[in-house]
This record gives structure tokens, sequence and C-alpha cells, in this order.
């Protein structure tokens, strides 16, 4: 799993213009599990997490590899003409996400930093679901949502944009892994989009790319997000729009955010 994630024409911004001024950037994050379990820990996360490779979401002998309770999943995929249509078409009768406080259901990011879905996936799977329960308190996680929780996307946006800790534990990430980093401003494809599931039993998909967070339906108090129902709700409902327009021929890959196997 070493996949980088990136844009073309630099797709996983949300500029708000057809001439944006030069936005802040990222070295894409490779896609290890090993290199984000490292990046979540130092922001807060416990070491009884980990972020875990999920092989196959049919096989049951393969779904048994994977710790439970699974408190997020990260799907990471290459940004596909059929990705672009379909955002646009479900996101254009939406409002625009305005949620803020303690109220909130889950906790949004926009993505405003050009490479950074791989950070704003990371932060979506930590700081929602189970896993939000269990940061350490006064880490940068913690931090991050006591500041955030009270500002409107856009301030929460500008908010990861200032922010050293975020800048550093993502410098520190993108170093690693089994391939060489790509510089900031190249052109790869790969995209990150977040399953969680709230204290509400809703399943949310997280992308900072869209208008806000999506609920896609109500799971069990027993169901996780690698449950059978949430899949159908949301990873295999999300593959099976992108093979319908790509083909048989889209590389995906998913990891779960569960307890540690050390």
């Amino acid at each position: 799993m070493a996949d980088s994630e990136g844009s073309k024409a630099d797709p996983h911004v949300d500029n708000g213009s057809s001439n944006p001024p030069k936005k802040q950037a990222f070295i894409p994050l490779e896609n290890n599990p090993e290199v984000m379990t490292a990046l979540v820990q130092k922001l807060g996360l416990p070491q009884s997490l980990a972020f875990h490779d999920v092989y196959s979401i049919d096989e049951p002998s393969l779904l048994e590899f994977v710790p439970r309770p699974v408190h997020a999943l990260l799907l990471v995929f290459p940004v596909t003409s059929t990705y672009e249509e379909s955002r646009r078409t479900e996101d254009e009768p939406l409002p625009e996400y305005s949620g803020s406080g303690s109220g909130e259901e889950v906790i949004w990011f926009r993505q405003t930093i050009r490479n950074a879905c791989g950070m704003i996936g990371l932060l979506h799977s930590a700081c929602n679901g189970g896993a939000r329960g269990m940061i350490a308190p006064s880490t940068d996680l913690a931090t991050l949502i006591e500041n955030a929780l009270p500002l409107g996307p856009a301030a929460r946006a500008r908010l990861i944009e200032s922010s050293p800790s975020i800048a550093r534990a993502h410098a520190s990430a993108a170093a690693q892994g089994d391939t060489a980093a790509p510089a900031a401003d190249e052109k790869v494809d790969l995209h990150f989009v977040a399953f969680v599931k709230s204290a509400e039993n809703n399943l949310w998909e997280l992308d900072g790319r869209r208008k806000g967070p999506l609920n896609r339906g109500k799971l069990g108090d027993e169901d996780d997000v690698l449950a059978e129902k949430a899949l159908d709700m949301g990873v295999r409902r999300f593959l099976k729009r992108e093979t319908e327009g790509e083909g048989d021929e889209l590389r995906f890959s998913l990891v779960a955010l569960a307890p540690s196997m050390d």
C-alpha cells in the first residue's frame, strides 16, 4: 500500500474561484497504515488504536483479520470523472454546511490546503466516532477539537491552515513510508474519504471537498463501520457507483481505524 495522494488540475482544493491565488500545499501522504498510525498517535490518539489494511470487503475470512470494533474507514481512490460528476450532482441542491458547536453530530473540516486530503481524512477519522473519546487530553487533537468546535467551516479551514502542529506532523509523516515523497506541487490523483459512525448511530461520509458531511443512514447499536450494513450504505455504495462509471479496473484501497494488534 504505497500510493500517494494529490490532484490533477488540483481537484483536491475547494478554492471557490476560477483564478485562485497560490494556495498552501502539503507533501502528499503515502497510503500506508504504519505512517497513518504514527501520525494520529503523534497528534493525540493512544497506542491502543491503529490503522489496518482491509484486504476485502466481501470475503469473511479476510475481514476477520481486522480488529473490532472499527471506528473509521478511510477509502483511498483515484479522482475520476464519475466521482466528480456524482459529487457535483449530489452537492448542487444541498446548502453549504454551516454547522458548529457542541451539538454537531460530527465535526467536518473543509479542505483548502492542496494535497492535504490524506490529513483531512485522518482528522475526520480521529476526531469523530469512538476514536474521539479516546483522544488524550492536552494533545494537538484535543486542542484542535476544542478550538474548532465553535467555528464554522471557513474558520475551521483557516485554523488548520495556520496550525504549526498539524503542518509539522504532516511533514514528519510524509517523509516516512516505503516510497520517496513527491513534491508538494506534484500532480497525482488519489483522494481520501472517511466513513464514521456517530453517537446517534448514523453512518457519515466525510469528504473535505464536499459541501459538508453526508448522512448515509442509520446503523444498529451493534454495528461498527465495517459491519455489513455499514459497508452496503457506505463503501460498497461508493464503489458500485465508481465501477458502473469507470469499469472494473478501479484502483482503491481501504484502511480501518481499530484496536492495535500490538
